[in-house]
């Protein structure tokens, strides 16, 4: 119990008199929320609480608030933003941990609750069950699939590792290396375990993935993400769905090798090989160098003695078919005699065939005029047609010459004029047009008049 002053209270002070019949001290409610507060916290500076998370608040302050509750009681719990991300673990519901802090009181609710400092799992049991339940939702999520799997390189030239920088994990991996087929390698370190483990490694495994072909820094064919053994709690960076989903990412073929051959980590899942040591990682990135020069000189070998069975096979084959087959020169005489016999009667046939082709052409030379006879022929035949056109078109001429004569005194005698001789007239209108009909006329209208010595004007005076 906190200890009362017996000193008399000042004015304004935290401890009134006691009222009248009665020795009891009167205290303000926020003198006794003080009073408690102070109580609580000296008492419980520093405790460890086991529970389970019932509630889970993440608020955009950066604030954790949690409910812990056992069978019995409830326990409010907070964990301030500046510590939060130190936890090395993201609070779930449901979760059975252990929290590690100091208990104080909320004055503005009458309660009092545990500030966190630390948290862990309670027990093996709770972390197996938060990397089963993971597990089973980063591989719904396809993750794991194996036809996501890569196929690693055969000899790949540039090898990197993701590991820490001063451990035995990278210097095992560089003997290894070395051993079986030194290879260049680019090394990225990163923390293993503890707080900010899984963001290096993660961050590790895309930047080598980033990495522009053909740039300063070449860009890794094989990346091995690689630490000691340890146990369940070391190895949990290597369970965040961080690093988890950073691996099952990476276009760049990727070797888990993550503990002891026992230990089991999420990233092996999500990798396109699991190895179950570093340097059982370093030999599947590459092949044993004098196995494949052993292996390259036995199969010359081979296939020199290959080559030399087929030679000999094939030599004895062409000669037991040189035997079958006989003299070449014994088939081919009887053969060029028959040609020697074709070629002569194709001379003589063709002799034949140009001397009668060329007793046709005399013959019909014979038959043929001299060019001069054939000019002198058409010569005469084009005097006489020219004499020939020349008469048809004087006959021709003489006879329109004499129709035309004969039109003329018809059409004197056709001529309107030639009556007006005999007292006609002719009356035409304005326009010079004929006028045949009275109808065609009207008062006024002026008109032109033609006798057979002249014309003159007149004017139609009646309707």
């Amino acid at each position: 119990m906190p200890k009362i002053s017996a000193q008399p209270p000042l004015q304004g002070s935290l401890l009134d008199q006691p009222r009248a019949g009665s020795n009891l001290p009167e205290f303000s409610v926020a003198e006794i929320s003080r009073l408690l507060k102070k109580t609580v916290e000296d008492t419980f500076g520093q405790v460890r609480v086991r529970g389970e998370i019932s509630e889970c608040k993440f608020h955009s302050s950066g604030h954790i608030y949690i409910t812990l509750k056992d069978d019995t009681a409830v326990l409010a719990a907070v964990c301030w933003r500046g510590q939060a991300g130190k936890l090395g673990l993201k609070p779930e519901t449901g979760m059975e941990v252990i929290c590690t802090g100091r208990l104080t009181t909320y004055m503005g609710q009458s309660k009092y609750q545990l500030v966190i400092e630390s948290m862990a799992l309670a027990g093996m049991g709770a972390l197996l069950k938060l990397l089963e339940e993971r597990k089973k939702k980063l591989e719904a999520e396809g993750l794991f699939d194996p036809s996501r799997k890569q196929e690693l390189p055969f000899l790949p030239d540039v090898i990197g590792v993701v590991t820490s920088p001063t451990g035995a994990v990278i210097r095992d991996i560089l003997h290894r290396l070395s051993d079986r087929f030194p290879r260049r390698v680019l090394v990225w370190p990163v923390a293993v375990q503890g707080e900010g483990a899984a963001v290096q490694i993660a961050n590790a495994i895309e930047g080598f993935n980033a990495l522009p072909e053909g740039g300063e820094v070449p860009k890794p064919d094989v990346l091995i993400v690689a630490r000691g053994g340890g146990s369940v709690e070391d190895l949990m960076p290597f369970n965040e769905e961080i690093v988890v989903r950073a691996a099952a990412a990476s276009f760049i073929p990727l070797i888990s090798a993550v503990g002891h051959e026992t230990d089991t980590t999420l990233i092996d899942f999500a990798a396109d090989i699991r190895a179950p040591t570093p340097t059982a990682a370093a030999e599947m990135a590459v092949p044993v160098r004098a196995d494949l020069l052993a292996q390259v000189m036995d199969d010359g070998r081979r296939l020199w003695d290959c080559l030399r069975r087929a030679l000999e096979d094939r030599r004895e084959r062409l000669m037991l078919m040189a035997r079958a087959l006989g003299d070449p020169a014994r088939a081919i005489e009887p053969l060029a005699q028959r040609l020697d016999e074709k070629a002569e009667r194709l001379t003589l046939a063709w002799q034949g065939y140009f001397e009668r082709r060329l007793g046709r052409l005399l013959e019909a030379v014979g038959k043929l005029r001299h060019p001069r006879d054939v000019l002198a022929l058409a010569a005469q035949r084009l005097d006489h047609l020219a004499h020939r056109i020349e008469s048809g078109w004087r006959e021709s001429f003489l006879r329109k010459q004499h129709r035309f004569e004969a039109l003329g005194p018809a059409l004197e005698h056709l001529s309107p004029r030639n009556v007006l001789g005999r007292g006609y007239t002719l009356v035409q209108n304005a326009e010079g047009h004929v006028i045949t009909r009275r109808a065609d006329t009207k008062r006024g209208d002026k008109v032109r008049i033609e006798f057979q010595d002249g014309a003159t004007g007149a004017m139609i005076e009646d309707d």
